[in-house]
């Protein structure tokens, strides 16, 4: 037997709080060889990312601590290695794909520049033919028109789009051990095969280990060989892939692979009112060239989108990363743009002045795809639930907000306690959850969800299919869903509309289409989120 590629041994972290140590990984061995890729599941903060992070020690040295264990890397001690020694394997021989890639791109610079600096810096490549492997890369990653992109910034980018190309920057300098955090997250399921794909290519290629964090067992089945359980920072089970997902022997083990989403679409009343109505909704960015940055055309995101949407009643958006479906929400916020129609309980939102749409704003709320970057770093979980709040609702206390603030914790699943904690001390999931708590503490009539379960663990995800079905069922909330997962959109949608390229591919009832799929590229969905599950 070959020596490992990777050896975690005994490692324990734990987080510096005062001049106390708070554990959050304990006592975890882990092995990778050449060639082989070891999934790490479990649910949010149980310690994979943090676990991930501590083998190319970016884990902020004043905050960090490791009372025990040993990280080998081709046998090297990287725990206790110089930063010059692992400034020379960071991004060479070991890349990393972060959960996150909007905190982890840079929002100045644009995505030719930020991909020519890892060829430029790790392999010493001049800017031309730098280009020419940058446009190969992110082809093969599924970015349409590569060429076209290079000079896009990562806010031009829809959530796929900006994942895709943090997958081409890890890949570029060809590692010996790739760790995946999250990668697939932001894909919808034609594009998250393409890359599944792509990553078995080059590992047969590289022979390279890979260290995959997941919550989709769908994805665990397809790539890895071995599977590592953790749950509450340790590893309650390890075994071969197969033998661990067909004969789980450890209880969560077996409660993970259950939680699967089930259940359909809660009745409608048959005299629900509408709420909302959009005739022709049509969104375009204008195209700048030169010195002078002249508009000389358009980029159409969205075409003549038409819908109606009753009290009650949840709408599934679903396509391509890039389709149009995180435009669709925000031009229905009037965040940005758009032409056509917007009715909302009979209020013209497309002729409103602002300072006449304030008051509305707080029946329409929104999660966004995205909760690092939506959530505010410098401010504690209570003021950033409580904001609403204080807006919308000034006449409440400080103490009403507080208790109104626990009380949306405990139903999304979050401890109270943990409120006077910052973002960056939660898990991606857990993020997630405090921005749906945010959007649930008014009270909102109808609630626009921009992938809000893409970032959760298939245990947590149910709670909150639960839990929105719950809420709907109790105060006739009315659900925008935006989902690149058909199993999700199933339980949940009563409505369904296929986006492509910003046009309507198809639309109607949520299980007729499901049922008989009229267009080719529904089928092709459908097709591949059924080769993901299997």
């Amino acid at each position: 037997m070959t020596s490992p590629l990777l050896a975690i041994n005994h490692l324990s972290v734990a987080f510096r709080r005062s001049e106390t140590l708070r554990p959050v990984v304990n006592d975890v061995s882990l092995q990778i060889h050449a060639g082989e890729t070891l999934a790490l599941v479990g649910e949010s903060g149980s310690g994979k990312s943090v676990t991930a992070l501590s083998v190319m020690r970016l884990l902020h040295t004043s905050s960090v601590a490791y009372p025990s264990g040993e990280i080998l890397f081709e046998g090297n001690d990287l725990l206790h290695a110089e930063e010059r020694v692992l400034r020379g394997i960071r991004g060479n021989q070991i890349a990393m794909i972060f959960q996150e890639p909007m905190v982890s791109l840079n929002p100045l610079h644009h995505v030719e520049k930020q991909l020519y600096e890892v060829l430029s810096l790790h392999r010493g490549m001049r800017r031309e033919a730098a280009r020419a492997e940058i446009i190969t890369c992110l082809d093969r990653v599924g970015i349409r028109q590569p060429a076209s992109r290079l000079n896009d910034f990562p806010h031009q980018l829809s959530g796929g789009e900006r994942q895709r190309v943090m997958i081409a920057m890890a890949l570029l300098t060809q590692p010996k051990l790739l760790i995946a955090d999250e990668p697939t997250t932001a894909l919808d399921v034609t594009v998250q095969a393409q890359i599944l794909n792509l990553l078995r290519e080059l590992q047969r290629e590289l022979n390279m280990g890979m260290l995959f964090i997941t919550h989709n067992l769908h994805i665990v089945r397809q790539l890895a060989d071995n599977v590592s359980v953790m749950r509450h920072g340790s590893v309650v089970e390890h075994n071969g892939c197969q033998t661990l997902l067909n004969q789980p022997q450890h209880p969560y083990t077996q409660q993970l692979l259950a939680a699967e989403p089930e259940g359909r679409a809660l009745p409608l009343a048959s005299d629900a009112p509408v709420i909302l109505q959009v005739e022709n909704l049509r969104v375009a960015f204008p195209l700048r060239r030169g010195l002078f940055k002249r508009q000389v055309g358009e980029k159409v995101a969205l075409h003549n989108l038409s819908f109606s949407l009753k009290r009650g009643e949840s709408l599934g958006l679903v396509g391509e990363s890039g389709s149009g479906k995180s435009t669709t929400g925000l031009a229905l916020l009037r965040l940005i743009q758009a032409q056509g129609e917007i009715w909302f309980d009979g209020h013209p939102l497309h002729h409103m002045p602002r300072k006449q749409l304030l008051p509305l704003r707080r029946r329409i709320q929104v999660v966004f795809q995205d909760p690092n970057s939506s959530l505010n770093p410098r401010m504690t979980v209570q003021q950033i639930i409580a904001e609403g709040l204080a807006v919308h609702r000034p006449a409440l206390s400080a103490v009403q907000q507080e208790s109104q603030v626990i009380a949306v914790m405990e139903e999304v699943g979050l401890e109270a306690e943990s409120r006077h904690r910052y973002p960056v001390e939660f898990s991606g999931g857990q993020r997630q959850r405090i921005a749906i708590a945010r959007a649930l503490v008014l009270e909102p009539d109808l609630m626009v969800l921009d992938e809000p379960t893409s970032s959760l663990d298939r245990s947590v995800q149910k709670q909150i299919l639960t839990l929105l079905r719950r809420l709907q069922q109790q105060r006739q909330l009315s659900y925008l869903f935006i989902s690149h997962d058909l199993d999700v959109v199933r339980t949940l949608c009563h409505q369904l509309i296929v986006l492509r390229q910003g046009e309507v591919i198809e639309q109607g009832e949520c299980e007729k289409l499901f049922a008989a799929p009229g267009e080719a590229y529904t089928r092709e969905l459908l097709a591949s989120a059924q080769l993901s599950a299997g």
